[in-house]
């Protein structure tokens, strides 16, 4: 009962308003017309109804407003008026008609309602699932690298050369530096709050020139060796962005890059803009993608490319992260091959004014 008929401030106000709305155009109707305004008065509570049950939730509003509308037309807008008159032809029959239009209206919104809202938790738990697919994997492949490694170096320690602990070392180091990667891509879901089928973040004007440049300074902290070209416009740039989302999101696409790119020496980050939009992209001189794969690209199943091994297959989380991030920055992000043949990820921000 309390689905079909759920009261609410908001509905409340709503339904007084839209009602109330109408019997002031009904009077106006009058002054403007005369008495012969009164033809319109049906067909103006008739809309309100419809109104009210398409915009409130359950059956109670619309319900109330067709009675009420009935009852409104009867003593205020029917001769002998400021009276009711319950003998007029035809009136069971406008009784009906207002509760037909309000039932079968409130039917197809709750309907409505309840397939999106149907459809909302089918697409929480499909990213849910996904996620965990992939977590359970690219956790189990670093951490049994790390424990052999360790292992490695506490049982044959004497065995190993400087060179060959130093190696083991950088193994165990680079692992643990996957799993941060990994947990910090949790961490940007969970500051995603997702309520009602939509995704809210905290978003403040923040200049493009400091996010590339937090971002680059992070990504060379890693990855010092790595060849990276940065090309900036000369407008300034302002865009409404949750800063560390969208640095994650940067960071997410160049080690994509890095690690996906096979033949890869290096990636080149632009930033550009239209009348609109700021634009970014960050393109490799690899292999590119798999055809066959650019399709599946963003739905976090954990790919692998064919002839990369299994460390590298924590990209499908990354990119499906990052679509989510920036999808709620009310922008797109999509995957392409470069006409260089390399790997070219784009995405946009709406810009500030």
């Amino acid at each position: 009962m309390k689905k079909l008929f759920p009261l609410s401030l908001r509905d409340s106000l709503l339904t007084a308003m839209i009602l109330g709305l109408a019997a002031l155009l009904c009077v106006l109707l009058r002054i403007i017309d005369g008495t012969s305004g009164d033809s319109y008065v049906s067909l103006v509570f008739l809309l309100a109804v419809f109104l009210i049950s398409r915009f409130t939730t359950g059956y109670f509003y619309g319900t109330f407003a067709s009675l009420f509308s009935v009852l409104a037309i009867n003593y205020l807008f029917t001769y002998p008026y400021m009276a009711f008159n319950f003998t007029l032809a035809g009136y069971p029959l406008t009784i009906l008609c207002t509760l037909a239009v309000a039932i079968i209206t409130g039917t197809l919104t709750t309907r409505v309602k309840e397939q999106e809202r149907i459809r909302s938790e089918n697409e929480k738990e499909r990213l849910r699932s996904n996620l965990l697919r992939s977590v359970s994997h690219d956790f189990r492949t670093p951490l049994t690298s790390i424990i052999g490694g360790t292992s490695a170096l506490l049982e044959n320690d004497d065995s190993f050369s400087q060179e060959q602990r130093i190696r083991l070392l950088k193994g165990v180091q680079e692992d643990a530096r996957w799993l941060l990667r990994i947990v910090e891509n949790l961490l940007s879901i969970t500051r995603m709050e997702q309520s009602s089928g939509s995704i809210k973040i905290d978003l403040r004007p923040e200049p493009v020139e400091e996010l590339v440049e937090d971002t680059v300074i992070k990504f060379r902290r890693i990855h010092p060796e790595w060849n990276l070209h940065v090309i900036l416009p000369d407008d300034f740039l302002l865009v409404s962005v949750d800063p560390l989302l969208i640095e994650q999101v940067l960071l997410n696409l160049l080690e994509n890059s890095l690690r996906h790119g096979k033949s890869a020496t290096h990636t080149t980050l632009t930033v550009r803009n239209d009348s609109t939009h700021a634009i970014f992209e960050v393109e490799d001189d690899g292999c590119g993608i798999d055809e066959k794969l650019l399709p599946h690209l963003f739905e976090g199943k954990g790919f692998s490319a064919e002839g990369t091994n299994d460390k590298q297959r924590n990209m499908g989380i990354g990119l499906s992260v990052c679509r989510a991030i920036i999808k709620a920055h009310h922008g797109t992000l999509t995957a392409e091959n470069a006409a260089s043949g390399g790997a070219l990820f784009r995405f946009t921000l709406p810009m500030e004014d």
